[in-house]
């Protein structure tokens, strides 16, 4: 028997064909000073011709999905074609480009998880908590302004600037951070969410730039799977909403762009891997980044790899962890000051499907279906949907 035939790797087209470039264009067609080229599928000018430009990010909506279970949707009747995520094509990584403009490298999100030096600790990036029993990482004396230091677009733009998010996290130390410079309004239903934005929208004469974050689809993917029929109901919601939203908008002068931070692939039982005791051993600290792109912190990276290699096998690709920086994985741009501890040593860039996870003490042993965060086709390409209102 042969090789198994992977799928091929995607990375980022930074330098004009990716989510970076996306926000390069909103910027500068508000009136700010772009970090990035634009984005080739949309020109700032056609942003700076609006009066109102409202960004629709769908939490987990992959190009791939949308066009191949989403046929004659509202979303897909008006996607202008396929962009890529960022690397790694994950939220913490993506939300985070999304609202400062910066690559990975220079805002230095580099997953789910990360080492923060300074303060000690893994840490969940985006709850702003310890790595299994939750801690607020304030409380360890580490400051949002110190976790993320680069500025958020908002605060450099011409248009006025409203965020529209969840409630359950309008106010959380990353969003406060992130949203500094616009005013933040949450909803915590779908009808809410259309409200608050169509309320936005009208609410002054002023030019105005909308940014819309809605998260219900992912949940649904990472809980039950990307191809479940509950992620397939959520698409149908918010596909719907974005329909009447359209039409609620209908005559302010308003240009809609819809895209998403990262796509799913999903994970079977048999390619959810455990990291065995004997590599566990060698660690600093417990893994870092995602289950689809792991960072391992350790003491003697040579016999670790040696050691990962011979486990892993062709399930996944063994690197030190500078190569995703040389290579230009995470962008280009100034480094963050502590690019190098972000990524740790190692790197697991996993193959097909599967997918490394360790335990550390309070965390629940639950694994999710819908996985995120490699360079697959399906984690990496997102959709770009534009329409006038």
């Amino acid at each position: 028997m042969g090789a198994p035939v992977l799928p091929a790797r995607v990375l980022p087209a930074y330098e004009g064909g990716s989510l970076v470039n996306l926000i390069a264009s909103v910027v500068e067609g508000r009136g700010g000073a772009r970090r990035h080229p634009p984005l080739d599928l949309l020109a700032p000018r056609e942003l700076a011709g609006a009066r109102n430009v409202v960004l629709v990010i769908i939490d987990g909506l992959g190009d791939n999905y949308l066009t191949q279970h989403g046929a004659g949707s509202e979303l897909a009747r008006r996607r202008r074609g396929a962009i890529t995520s960022v690397f790694p094509s994950t939220t913490a990584s993506a939300i985070t480009t999304s609202y400062t403009g910066c690559t990975p490298l220079e805002h230095g999100l580099t997953g789910w998880y990360t080492y923060f030096g300074e303060a000690g600790y893994v840490a969940a990036a985006l709850p702003f908590r310890t790595r299994g029993d939750m801690l607020p990482l304030r409380d360890k004396g580490f400051t949002p302004e110190r976790a993320y230091p680069q500025p958020p677009i908002f605060e450099a733009l011409r248009a006025r600037s409203i965020v529209v998010t969840d409630r359950a996290i309008v106010d959380s130390e990353y969003n406060a951070r992130h949203c500094k410079g616009a005013e933040r309004r949450g909803y915590d239903t779908l009808e809410r969410f259309v409200g608050e934005i169509e309320a936005a929208v009208k609410s002054g004469p002023e030019e105005k730039f909308v940014y819309a974050y809605w998260p219900q689809y992912d949940m649904a993917s990472h809980r039950h799977g990307a191809l479940s029929r509950e992620a397939a109901r959520e698409f149908a919601r918010i596909d719907e909403a974005f329909g009447a939203l359209l039409a609620r908008l209908s005559g302010t002068e308003t240009l809609v762009v819809a895209t998403a931070d990262h796509g799913f692939v999903d994970v079977a039982p048999d390619e959810a891997l455990e990291l065995p005791s004997s590599l566990a051993a060698l660690l600093r600290f417990p893994l870092c980044g995602e289950r689809r792109v792991v960072y391992c912190h350790v003491h003697d990276p040579a016999t670790f790899m040696e050691g990962a290699r011979d486990w892993l096998d062709e399930r996944a690709e063994v690197m030190p962890s500078r190569r995703l920086l040389d290579e230009g994985w995470l962008g280009g741009g100034t480094a963050h000051p502590r690019i190098a501890e972000r990524v740790g040593d190692v790197a697991f860039i996993m193959n097909g499907h599967y997918t490394v996870k360790d335990w550390t003490p309070g965390e629940a042993r639950h694994l999710h279906i819908g996985n995120h965060g490699g360079a697959t086709a399906d984690e990496m390409m997102i959709p770009l949907i534009v329409e006038s209102a």
